[in-house]
Formats: C-alpha cells, sequence, structure tokens
C-alpha cells in the first residue's frame, strides 16, 4: 500500500502527456480489437475494457470516487486510513490472503489514496482475472473491522506521516505550501491526515466511511490488457454484479475557493537542506472546472514553459544562463476542483536563489506580455500527441488515464477527444490563460532553505 498525497505530482508528465491515448484519429484507424468499451453494471458501476494483446498480462484496477478532499471535518486521513484497512480480513478471506494469491502466481498489487480517489490494482495473468474480481468484490462489502484491526493499522500510518512527511523538508513544506495556496478548498488538508486528528480515528469512523463510500455506484472498474469485452462483462456480472447497490451519493459539492488578492510567502530552513529551492503556485482551473479549452491551453502553457529540456525555463537558466540546477512548471489537470499551476527553480554553483526565482518570474512574464510563438506552439502539440502514442506500450498508464478521469468527472469520451482538443489550441489562448492565472500578486511562495540561511 502506498500513500500518495504526492501522486499526481509524481506522474504529471506521464497522466498530462498521455492523457489520451486512442483519441479519433487514432481510434478510427484502429482495428475492434482495441477499441475501448465502457459499460455499466445492474448495480450502478462502471466498467472500461480496454484491450491489448500484445503480452499475456493484465492490469485489473477499481477507483472509488472517495479522495482525502471528500473527508468530514476533523477526521483528516480517513481516506488513506481506510485504503490501509481493505487488505484486512473478510469474512470469506483471511488477512493476508489476497496478497499471498497474487505472489503465489507471480502478480503484483497495490494501492494509492489521492485528494479525489482511492484505488486498488493488480497486475496478473488473464486467466486470474476472475479470481482478482472476486476477491476485490469480497472486500468491497465484507471487511472485519474490530478494535484491535483499527489499532494496529493507525500506528501503520502514523508511523507512515513520521518517515514520509514529518522526516522529511521538502514535505513539510508541501504541507504547509498547500496549506496556504488554498484558504477555503479541502485540498488544503493533506492526504495522509494532520497527526493530532489521525491519532483519534476509531472503528466507528472507519465503519461509516465504509458503509457510505465502498459501494459499487461509487467505483470505477477499470480492465486493461489481454481480455474480450464480452469476457469482462461475464466475469464482471458474476462477481462485482452480485455486490448489493448503496443508497445514491449526493453530488461530490466542496466548499469554493474565494478569490485571490495577495502574494504569499511560506518559509523553510532546516539544517538538512543542502541546496536552496523554490516554487511559485497559481490557483487555475482543472480539466473539470475549466471553460472550454482554458485546460488544454495552460496543459501546453506547462510544457511551453516548463516541461523539459526544450522549455524556455530549462534552455534559459539551465543551459544558457547556467545559473540553475533544475527549473521547470507543471500543471495538475485531472482534478476534481480547481487545481494548481507551478513554476520552481534551484541554484547552481554561486548563483543564489533570488536569482533563480528572478529569472523564472521574467520568464513568466515574458509569456503574459509577448505569448507563444506557432512554432513552439506546434512542437509542444506535437510532443503530446506522440507520447499518446508511446504510452499505450504501458497498459498500467492506459489503466491510470481512464481511471482518474472517470474519477473526476469526466468520461471515456473526454479521454478519446482530447488529442484533438489539444490540436485546436491557439496561441492567443495559451497567452490569455497565462495572463489571466500568472499574475504573481495572487500567487503563493515556498521556500526551502539550508539552516544558515534564516533570517536572510
Amino acid at each position: 500500500m502506498t500513500f500518495q498525497a504526492e501522486w499526481l505530482r509524481a506522474t504529471l508528465l506521464a497522466t498530462s502527456l498521455a492523457f489520451a491515448i486512442t483519441g479519433p484519429a487514432l481510434a478510427d484507424s484502429a482495428p475492434d480489437a482495441f477499441k475501448v468499451t465502457d459499460f455499466l453494471l445492474d448495480n450502478g458501476m462502471e466498467v472500461v475494457v480496454i484491450p491489448d494483446h500484445r503480452a499475456p498480462i493484465v492490469t485489473h484496477m477499481v477507483w472509488y470516487k472517495i479522495g482525502s478532499a471528500d473527508e468530514p471535518p476533523g477526521k483528516s486521513g480517513i481516506a488513506h486510513f481506510f485504503e490501509h484497512l481493505m487488505f484486512k480480513a473478510t469474512t470469506h478471506h483471511a488477512a493476508g490472503e489476497f496478497d499471498r494469491a497474487i505472489s503465489d502466481i507471480g502478480g503484483s498489487n497495490n494501492a494509492f489514496t489521492s485528494y479525489d480517489y482511492t484505488a486498488f490494482h493488480e497486475t496478473v495473468a488473464p486467466s486470474a482475472l476472475e479470481l482478482m474480481m472476486s476477491f476485490e468484490a469480497d472486500r468491497m462489502r465484507n471487511l472485519i473491522l474490530t478494535d484491535d484491526v483499527i489499532k494496529t493499522e493507525r500506528d501503520v500510518i502514523l508511523e507512515e506521516r513520521r518517515s514520509r512527511i514529518d522526516n522529511n523538508p521538502e514535505a513539510v513544506l508541501d504541507e504547509e505550501v498547500d496549506a496556504t495556496l488554498w484558504q477555503n478548498q479541502p485540498y488544503r488538508i493533506p492526504v495522509i491526515g494532520w497527526m493530532q486528528e489521525m491519532q483519534q480515528l476509531n472503528r466507528t469512523d472507519a465503519t461509516a466511511f465504509y458503509d457510505k463510500y465502498y459501494r459499487p455506484n461509487n467505483a470505477v472498474l477499470i480492465v486493461a490488457g489481454d481480455v474480450e469485452p464480452d469476457t469482462v462483462r461475464a466475469l464482471a456480472e458474476k462477481t462485482y454484479g452480485k455486490v448489493a447497490r448503496g443508497p445514491d451519493l449526493p453530488p461530490r459539492i466542496r466548499p469554493v475557493e474565494p478569490e485571490q488578492n495577495t502574494k504569499r510567502t511560506v518559509t523553510l530552513s532546516d539544517a538538512r537542506v543542502s541546496v536552496p529551492s523554490f516554487s511559485t503556485q497559481w490557483v487555475v482551473p482543472s480539466y473539470h472546472t475549466g471553460k472550454p479549452g482554458e485546460a488544454e491551453a495552460l496543459d501546453l502553457l506547462a510544457e511551453i514553459l516548463g516541461g523539459g529540456n526544450r522549455s524556455r525555463l530549462y534552455q534559459a537558466l539551465v543551459v544558457q544562463q547556467g545559473i540553475a540546477s533544475s527549473a521547470g512548471a507543471f500543471f495538475q489537470g485531472t482534478m476534481l476542483d480547481d487545481t494548481n499551476f507551478t513554476v520552481y527553480g534551484a541554484p547552481r554553483g554561486d548563483a543564489k536563489l533570488a536569482d533563480v526565482e528572478a529569472a523564472v518570474d521574467a520568464e513568466v512574464a515574458r509569456i503574459v506580455r509577448d505569448g507563444v510563438t506557432p512554432s513552439e506552439l506546434e512542437k509542444a502539440k506535437d510532443r503530446y500527441v506522440r507520447s499518446m502514442i508511446f504510452a499505450r506500450d504501458k497498459q498500467d498508464s492506459m489503466a491510470n488515464i481512464y481511471g482518474s478521469t472517470l474519477a473526476t468527472g469526466g468520461d471515456v469520451q473526454d479521454v478519446q477527444q482530447w488529442p484533438d482538443r489539444i490540436r485546436t489550441v491557439t496561441a492567443d489562448q495559451v497567452k490569455a490563460v497565462a495572463a489571466r492565472y500568472l499574475v504573481l500578486a495572487r500567487s503563493t511562495t515556498g521556500y526551502l532553505l539550508p539552516q544558515q540561511q534564516a533570517g536572510n
């Protein structure tokens, strides 16, 4: 099991550049054997099948539309905590039996929690698909939650927080920046939870959370690999189809972020830091909340500004000026609510952090003022489309792309139509989103400094 508070950040390039693999331009010429199939079971569980017959393996994922941003006030960390509890005993299987069954057949499994969803996944031979479905359908409703189970696993997540967050200056700063960037939206609360609230999580909390959210009508099944849609449908009906539908959940309406009109900074100095760094973030629309074309333009803006070694920031600061060891930008587009756009950098050699930050700000201002050239926009689009094709080589990437999209308000058509929407973005649109959203007077900047720089 893995806590993934920064999961979208860590996988941003793969997800953003490969957000849609089978757009109309590709799907029209693809054989039927590779076309994506989408259907609903009678109990409301959505199923997506992504055939890929090049290797005899299959990736099986269950995505629950529940993440840390949906947690009740005062119960931070319950979504991630429950991810752990899903690996405990059920009325039909002892604790650890699921893991042993996967290991015995040479498969792999894991799970992750993010702000907007919790996902469980297994990669196995196609012959084991029914077994995976049977285990997942069982733990969807048949967990045995005792006080001893709760206490033991609560100790595990508390230690996870100490090792992954409290012992990591960068992670501590990330939490403080998020809590400052978001003034009202629950993305301000860490996925793993605040320590003082995690310590109070109990069996009553866990049972209520389980009964409310772990239902087939709040889940999406993604099956990618050496399978046929008809086979998946039959197996899904045989296993998941027997799980009773839960009560209909209300729309996922969360607190709305107020208009931001100040520049805020967060500074952390720590003796364990050897190289200073900074990041500046803005609240921007996601694919789910943006106006038509906005998120696509932000995606391309991030690619042109700081998406790799061909980007403006890398070329200007790392290659030409030689003042930065790293510099870039990213956009977390696949979120249920508004999201963030980030630029970052760290100095090299004798350069000062202030010099790197000023140079990054200058590149942002240049795009706001002058926009992007038609040539670099077309090259950015080409890189996206090529990456979409390359991403087809990994069936787990396909499953993640479709799963994260469907779990955050999108559908299969959104994924398939994405390449065409990217192709229609204009240079004027990229300039417009930069000018509208990348305003330093409404930004939040985090500084990670060595201890001796405190007070500088």
